[in-house]
């Protein structure tokens, strides 16, 4: 379209913005397929069976690569346990169904040559961690660093990655192959590596929805909010955040970055969440103390903690059971100390999801090794983002958020005219995602004048009060980040009286605390 036309008619317009019409998604590499996937249930649970057979028929997983195993009926065992009762049965399984060949490599370790079985998922009710073993005097003398460097103890799930290898220790970690991978695991070939995901979550109806969330999820895509909040903790995992804030903002997904050192106030009003970023608390807090707070089906959320997933029976504690029970169908977690490095990298995960991947060859590609600590949580073969070319079933709870992707796709490096398409859109739309996600796009330029002005308009454009919230709070944050605390402070004390009677104000009390206290103003 040229640009000194004058703005096209609304349904033309619309036609565009909200793809209406079918997009050929592009062609990807071939990716992890039901007919590669193992179903691993405990046999002591009857409820991981059954959950085992619930995911077998939403997947359409072969029925002889459902297993079931006769295992400890809690979260914690031991290394023994773990290699009599899981490593061995599948090594036995495996042999038996002919899945694999075996045989010695240069260093004469046995190790697989071939395999058909890319992934296992195992159902809830099977053990989590794999406790250490009592030191050696030896290892005693280490300073405490070094003990945990060489620790035995890991998440089954990571250890499990490499069951099919005799490996020569179980201290420390192993480095992963497939790490940062460009290709998908079927063309990658690594047959000594299988991808381990894990369904599992503080209740048997959690689970059930995280699988129907997915494939449901995949009809339409993932649509909706990005919230990122950066806690400037440590410069690697600060970096990993702000790769993907600046990521989100290119693609076109509606994308709110928060880069104050603490965590989201509690009850934020974080709205339409498909997508959630964050770091560095111990237990859950900040929006996700609202009750009434609930993810978009199918979102991803990830917060970086250490003992992230510790457990999963308890919402209220660590992360990884606290994002699922709150409407999340993926995430990914720690059962003991990783050290940052060894976690997984945030913007791997989310970069390949983007480019189509299924979630647990994401998860994967972003772990830099195996038999140690990390666990991911979902469905292996969930592909939340398979139609963010503008394919697959459109809804019109998804309007606004597909226009935006659709704007970035069409016009990528041309921002006048995006930028004045986008415009023509809200005016037409009265729609204060697009003027928000204006706004934020301002702000990463530094352009503050026109990302309040954009933060206004969505104000005005929004109907429900937590919306309108939220952008007063971004325009109260500028006020903070340019160390203007008298004028911050008004402006809580404002809000306050304008949203007083929504639970999510308490979000203002707790910023204009922090304010105050920094000030030196007395509350």
């Amino acid at each position: 379209m040229n640009r000194a036309s004058t703005s096209p008619p609304r349904n033309v317009l619309l036609t565009i913005l909200c793809c209406c019409i079918a997009l050929i998604f592009p062609a990807h590499a071939q990716h992890l397929d039901p007919s590669q996937v193992l179903v691993i249930y405990n046999k002591a649970d009857p409820d991981s069976k059954k959950l085992a057979e619930f995911y077998q028929n939403a997947r359409n997983i072969p029925a002889d690569q459902i297993l079931g195993l006769t295992l400890a009926n809690q979260q914690d065992i031991s290394r023994k346990e773990y290699e009599t009762t899981l490593q061995k049965p599948l090594r036995d399984h495996f042999t038996k169904q002919n899945w694999w060949k075996r045989s010695k490599d240069r260093s004469g370790i046995i190790v697989p040559t071939e395999n058909k079985i890319l992934a296992i998922v195992l159902m809830r009710g099977v053990p989590l961690r794999i406790k250490a073993e009592p030191i050696d005097a030896a290892r005693a003398k280490l300073p405490a660093q070094q003990q945990m460097i060489t620790t035995d103890q890991a998440s089954v799930d990571s250890e499990l990655s490499l069951f099919s290898g005799d490996i020569q220790t179980t201290q420390g970690w192993i480095q992963n192959d497939f790490y940062n991978s460009q290709h998908s695991l079927t063309k990658s070939k690594i047959p000594h590596m299988v991808m381990v995901n894990r369904i599992d979550a503080s209740s048997y109806e959690i689970c059930r929805r995280m699988i129907s969330d997915a494939v449901e999820t995949e009809k339409h895509g993932l649509w909706g909010r990005s919230y990122i909040d950066i806690g400037n903790k440590f410069p690697q995992g600060d970096e990993w955040l702000e790769k993907i804030s600046a990521q989100n903002l290119k693609s076109g997904i509606p994308n709110l970055t928060d880069r104050f050192n603490e965590t989201l106030p509690k009850h934020y009003p974080m709205t339409e969440a498909a997508v959630y970023y964050g770091w560095y608390e111990r237990n859950v807090d900040g929006p996700f103390l609202n009750p009434a707070f609930k993810f978009r089906p199918g979102a991803i959320a990830f917060h970086i903690h250490s003992f992230s997933a510790e457990q999963l029976t308890d919402p209220n504690l660590n992360w990884s059971a606290a994002l699922l029970v709150r409407g999340a169908a993926a995430t990914v977690g720690n059962v003991y100390e990783p050290f940052l490095h060894n976690s997984h990298h945030l913007e791997i995960l989310h970069d390949r999801l983007l480019k189509g991947w299924t979630f647990a060859e994401a998860a994967n590609a972003a772990i830099a090794v195996h038999s140690w600590q990390a666990i991911a949580l979902g469905d292996p073969l969930y592909r939340p983002f398979i139609h963010f070319e503008g394919t697959g079933e459109v809804r019109k709870q998804d309007r606004d958020f597909r226009a935006l992707r659709a704007a970035f796709r069409e016009w990528p490096n041309d921002e006048t005219l995006r930028n004045g398409k986008l415009t023509y859109a809200h005016e037409s739309l009265s729609s204060g995602t697009i003027a928000e996600s204006l706004a934020h796009e301002y702000l990463a330029k530094k352009d503050i004048h026109n990302a309040q002005v954009w933060l206004k308009k969505a104000r005005d454009s929004y109907q429900e009060k937590p919306d309108k919230l939220r952008q007063d709070l971004q325009l109260i944050a500028i006020e903070r980040s340019k160390k203007q605390t008298t004028y911050a402070i008004e402006l809580l004390q404002t809000a306050q009286k304008t949203y007083g009677n929504i639970l999510e104000a308490e979000a203002l009390s707790k910023w204009l605390e922090i304010v105050q206290k920094s000030s030196g103003t007395p509350n």
